[in-house]
């Protein structure tokens, strides 16, 4: 039996489950772009016809055969998620930072973070695609998250701005402590003399050094 080109894309975007650009719709059906666009555009028109809870729609993205808008109200019904406080703020880690690779991940919220990708890969939260040029595999949220939460967009966040797991902020630390009075005693010029430089200053000037003073545990001894 002959599979039509349409029922044929029809399944991609159903295994994909994720868009797909016109040239990868084109790639994995084998056909042309111009065949590919007319299939698609065959498809939406089908799916608006029949009326039923899947839709053919276009996105920046591309192309992906979802859920309607309207019946989406069902996920949190139906699909309910418990997820803990951990790995909603490793997702929340993962959401804010587009293509983050889990070795930043880890160092952002610790070796917890292992298993919490795990997790929220299985459950469709987060998609993980291993890169040729390195070791750490990269990670960014599914169109799962984007309908579970009913966000469109997220504005993504620098690395400076996240703040690994256990530093507190506004914190010091001892480096910038140390560097902060190394440059204070080289702008004002005013630091602090060693008592054994007071000492040989007062020897150089004719003076005698300074009596040492004793600590509060040395006993004074009179003088035979």
């Amino acid at each position: 039996m002959t599979v039509s080109l349409t029922a044929k894309i029809e399944a991609i975007l159903y295994l994909r489950g994720k868009p797909l650009k016109l040239r990868e719709v084109a790639e994995y059906a084998m056909c042309s772009k111009g065949d590919a666009e007319d299939a698609l555009t065959q498809l939406m028109d089908n799916y608006t016809l029949w009326d039923g809870a899947l839709e053919v729609v276009e996105e920046p993205e591309g192309y992906s055969l979802q859920l309607r808008s309207n019946l989406k109200e069902l996920i949190h019904t139906l699909v309910p998620v418990h997820f803990g406080v951990g790995v909603l703020r490793t997702l929340a880690a993962i959401a804010l930072r587009k293509n983050l690779k889990l070795s930043e991940l880890v160092e952002l919220r610790g070796s917890g973070a292992y298993q919490h990708v795990g997790t929220l890969v299985e459950e469709g939260f987060v998609q993980k695609r291993n890169l040729k040029d390195s070791r750490s595999a990269q990670l960014r949220v599914t169109e799962k998250f984007h309908q579970y939460f009913e966000i469109e967009e997220i504005p993504q966040v620098t690395p400076a701005r996240i703040i690994p797991k256990g530093v507190v902020r506004g914190a010091v630390t001892e480096g910038e402590t140390e560097g902060a009075e190394a440059e204070g005693s080289a702008t004002t010029g005013n630091a602090p003399k060693s008592q054994d430089t007071k000492a040989n200053n007062a020897t150089n000037d004719g003076g005698s050094p300074p009596a040492e003073t004793p600590l509060p545990h040395q006993t004074q001894l009179p003088l035979q």
